[in-house]
C-alpha cells in the first residue's frame, strides 16, 4: 500500500483519517480490478455495492436526504476518490458521477427535488448524470446551443449533448440548456430529465480508451415539467460553475490516486526485476527517476489537500482547484509513464496494472476543464489581482 502518512498533514481531522482507512479496507475487499466486457453491468453493480456499503452517502448534501453531512465535504469526497482510483478506476468514475451528476441538486435544489432524488442516489438505487458538454461546446460553456422554450406548465428541449459519462444507464440527468433569458452564460437554466422521456433518447454509445458509460444524447420536443427545473431561470450557468467548484478537486484527487497506485507498481518492479546481475532498483537511473515519481506525488498531493480544505473553510478556490487538476493530472501521467516504462514489454500488455492506469490517466487531463483551461484559470485569477508596483 502508498505511504499512508499523508493522512497525518494537518488539513486533515481524524474523521478523514478514518474515512479514508476504512474505505482501503472495504475496498481491498469488494473491489478488485475488472477486466469484463460489460461495463454497463460492473458500474451498475459498483454504484449498488457503493450504496449498500454507506459510500455514497459522501456524494450527497443534506442529512435529511441521506446524504454524510448537511454539505458535501469536499476533504471527504477527495479521499474517497483517492482510495477507489487506487484500487480500481471504474469503482472512481461510479462513485464520482453519482456526485457529480447529482451535485446540482444538492446545492440548488428545491426541497421536493432533493427529497425525490437524493436519496436514492445516495442508497445507489438511482444513477445520475451531468449533461453539459456538446459537439461544438465544451471548455466554452457559455456557447451551448441546446434549447428549450417554455410551453405553458412544461420546457420544451431541443438539440444535443455529448461526452455525457452515465449516459445510457443514468436514471437522471441534470441538462443544461439554453433558455435565452439574456446573452451567453445568463441565459442558461438547468434541467432534471428522467430515463424514458419522450423525445429524449439515446443517440450513440461512445467507446473510450479506458471503458465506461459514455454517450450521446438527443432532444426532440422533450417536455420537461417547469418543476423540474434547478434554480430560476437563466441561473443554469452559476449552477453548473458551482457544481464543478465542489468536484473539480476531487478529479485531482483521483489522478493522485492513479500516481499512487503506479508508484507501488514501480517500486514491486524494480525490486523483483532481474537484470545484469542486479536488481532494477539497484541502477541509479532508476533510483532517480523513483524519486522523481514520489516528489511529483507528494508535491500534487499538498495541492489537493490545500484546496479541499480551503474549500471546506468556505473560501472561494477557483484557482486553488484549478492548480490541483493541472499539476495532480499532468504529474499523474508522468509518473504512470514511468511506471509503464520500468514494466517494459509487459508495461502495455493487457491486463496489466500500470497499462490500465495509462488508459485511465489520459482523461483526466481533459475532462472537468483541460489544462490549458486550467492554466487561462489561474492566469486570469493572478491578473485580476495583481495590484501593479507604484
Amino acid at each position: 500500500m502508498s505511504d499512508p502518512t499523508y493522512l497525518d498533514w494537518p488539513f486533515f481531522e481524524d474523521r478523514h483519517r478514518q474515512l479514508a482507512t476504512s474505505l482501503d479496507a472495504w475496498a481491498r475487499e469488494h473491489v478488485r480490478d475488472a477486466h469484463g466486457s460489460d461495463v454497463d453491468a460492473q458500474c451498475r453493480a459498483l454504484v449498488r455495492s457503493l450504496g449498500d456499503a454507506g459510500w455514497l452517502r459522501h456524494a450527497v448534501g443534506g442529512t435529511a436526504h441521506g446524504g454524510a453531512a448537511e454539505t458535501i465535504d469536499t476533504r471527504s469526497i477527495c479521499l474517497i476518490r483517492e482510495t477507489l482510483a487506487r484500487h480500481n478506476g471504474l469503482a472512481d468514475f461510479a462513485f464520482a458521477m453519482q456526485g457529480l451528476g447529482s451535485g446540482a441538486i444538492s446545492l440548488a435544489g428545491t426541497q421536493a427535488q432533493r427529497a425525490e432524488w437524493l436519496p436514492r442516489v445516495a442508497r445507489g438505487d438511482a444513477i445520475a448524470a451531468f449533461a453539459l458538454s456538446e459537439p461544438n461546446a465544451g471548455s466554452d460553456v457559455a456557447a451551448l446551443s441546446c434549447a428549450a422554450h417554455i410551453d405553458g406548465d412544461h420546457a420544451v428541449l431541443n438539440g444535443e449533448k455529448t461526452w455525457i459519462s452515465n449516459g445510457g444507464i443514468a436514471d437522471l440527468y441534470v441538462v443544461f440548456v439554453r433558455t435565452s433569458e439574456a446573452p451567453g452564460a445568463r441565459g442558461l437554466s438547468a434541467f432534471i430529465v428522467e430515463a424514458g422521456t419522450p423525445g429524449f433518447d439515446i443517440a450513440e454509445r461512445i467507446e473510450v480508451i479506458a471503458p465506461h458509460p459514455l454517450a450521446r444524447l438527443r432532444f426532440v420536443n422533450c417536455r420537461v415539467p417547469l418543476s423540474h427545473r434547478i434554480g430560476a431561470a437563466g441561473e443554469g450557468f452559476k449552477v453548473a460553475m458551482r457544481t464543478l467548484d465542489v468536484f473539480r478537486t476531487s478529479v485531482a484527487a483521483a489522478a493522485l490516486g492513479f500516481a499512487r497506485r503506479a508508484l507501488d507498481e514501480g517500486l514491486d518492479r524494480a525490486v523483483s526485476r532481474k537484470m545484469f546481475g542486479q536488481r532494477l532498483a539497484d541502477f541509479q537511473l532508476t533510483q532517480a527517476k523513483l524519486a522523481q515519481m514520489a516528489t511529483t506525488i507528494e508535491s500534487s498531493a499538498l495541492l489537493v489537500a490545500r484546496a479541499a480544505w480551503l474549500r471546506d473553510q468556505g473560501r472561494k478556490v477557483t484557482r486553488e482547484a484549478a492548480m490541483a487538476k493541472m499539476a495532480a493530472t499532468e504529474g499523474a501521467q508522468q509518473v504512470i509513464d514511468a511506471a509503464v516504462q520500468m514494466w517494459g514489454g509487459l508495461g502495455v500488455t493487457s491486463g496489466q496494472a500500470v497499462e490500465s492506469l495509462y488508459r485511465e490517466i489520459r482523461a483526466l487531463r481533459i475532462y472537468e476543464g483541460a489544462t490549458e483551461v486550467q492554466q487561462l484559470i489561474i492566469a486570469r485569477e493572478l491578473l485580476a489581482a495583481h495590484v501593479p508596483a507604484a
